[in-house]
């Protein structure tokens, strides 16, 4: 009956603490709430419409009678709180030991190896927010030639250097040699490349960040669809998080608008299978950095987009909006939140209204786009397809 499905990820935006968040540091988290209420209330009356009041208290947000979509919410069973962990729990993986991450930095053997490899010392390599380190050190690499390198609360190896200095070419070839260097016990999740342009006091971080993944360990649901023969279009940095596996075709995008274009033009010309977004606005640009008015702005804007996605939908199509972490703006903190990730489902003829409940892995909803599209079963995940289906 399902012939295509759209799942679109809005990376960032949870839903309330876990209830192992104080294991994380996160205890008190709550993302979308924290957000509602530093606004004043949202204004989101199409996710309104689709039922996101059902799924918890959000300011200014109405719980509605007749939700158009199926709702609830979803725990992570994975250990860690990245974006790798949580894209690749929502395709049917589990990881049971987080990756690794370095609250003071990247032991000195690990940088000699690096600086070995490149043939250049390095700057930096402690946790830092990627703006703030980059005007710190940023006329130190304009004098000197050493890229920064730094991490965060996340399994992440970031390398920034000025596109005037080192090119980004160069910098990419800097990353594949991290991402072979970093074997278990440091194995992170990913290698981000950073580049940026500008002067000391007016840096400006640039377009052509490039995430370099780990290969998923275990078969996909993006693996399982192209067995069966169905296209996968990745649109935004799922490329980067699955290593390029399991995509027909892959559309890199920087920011929400050109991923919400993207998405809409995709469906004008895909007839069946999965279009599988990352909208990262929310995380990169206003959770990481703190600014709840600006992660508002964005959830608003995706709003007044969301009709624009259900109006080129096909009558046998499904849409599925869900998140991959947490990143509240309101904590002191700047990373990502161990929380719980919405989950709204709908279809023009599918069933509306459905209470999904608290799903007790991510992986529920891959194993349901598994079902729905005649895939192969997952290793991980229950589907609550028959939930969506009507009569």
């Amino acid at each position: 009956m399902i012939g295509r499905v759209i799942l679109i990820v809005l990376d960032g935006v949870g839903v309330g603490e876990m209830p192992d968040a104080a294991a994380y540091g996160d205890a008190g988290s709550h993302t979308l709430a924290h957000v509602a209420e530093a606004v004043g209330g949202l204004k989101v009356p199409n996710l309104e419409a689709l039922g996101l009041g059902h799924i918890g208290d959000f300011a200014g947000v109405r719980r509605m009678g007749n939700p158009d979509a199926c709702f609830g919410k979803m725990g992570a069973l994975s250990k860690g709180k990245d974006t790798t962990t949580g894209h690749w729990e929502i395709a049917g993986i589990v990881k049971d030991d987080p990756f690794p991450t370095y609250p003071a930095g990247f032991p000195p053997d690990v940088i000699q190896a690096f600086q070995a490899t490149i043939g250049r010392r390095v700057l930096g390599n402690r946790p830092a927010s990627g703006t703030e380190i980059i005007n710190e050190l940023g006329e130190e690499h304009l004098r000197t030639g050493s890229p920064i390198v730094y991490t965060s609360g996340d399994s992440v190896f970031q390398i920034a250097v000025h596109e005037g200095v080192i090119s980004v070419e160069e910098l990419y070839r800097m990353c594949r040699a991290a991402r072979k260097l970093l074997k278990p016990p440091h194995q992170v999740a990913r290698v981000i490349a950073r580049p940026f342009i500008g002067e000391p006091g007016t840096f400006v971080r640039t377009e052509l960040r490039r995430d370099f993944s780990v290969e998923p360990q275990g078969r996909t649901l993006l693996d399982e669809l192209r067995s069966c023969g169905l296209p996968v279009v990745a649109v935004g940095k799922i490329e980067d998080l699955f290593s390029g596996r399991g995509i027909s075709r892959a559309i890199r995008t920087a920011h929400n608008a050109a991923g919400m274009d993207e998405t809409v033009r995709s469906l004008k010309t895909l007839p069946r299978g999965l279009v599988f977004v990352n909208l990262v606005d929310f995380d990169m640009l206003y959770g990481h950095r703190n600014d709840a008015i600006g992660f508002a702005r964005a959830l608003e804007e995706f709003d007044a987009w969301l009709p624009e996605v259900i109006g080129v939908m096909q009558p046998h199509d499904l849409l599925c909006l869900t998140a991959d972490h947490g990143n509240d703006p309101t904590t002191p903190s700047t990373d990502h939140s161990r929380e719980y990730v919405p989950l709204l489902a709908y279809g023009p003829r599918l069933t509306r209204g459905v209470n999904l409940g608290t799903r007790r892995s991510f992986s529920d909803l891959g194993q349901t786009i598994a079902d729905a599209l005649g895939a192969k079963r997952l290793a991980c995940g229950e589907s609550f397809l028959d939930a969506l289906l009507p009569g």
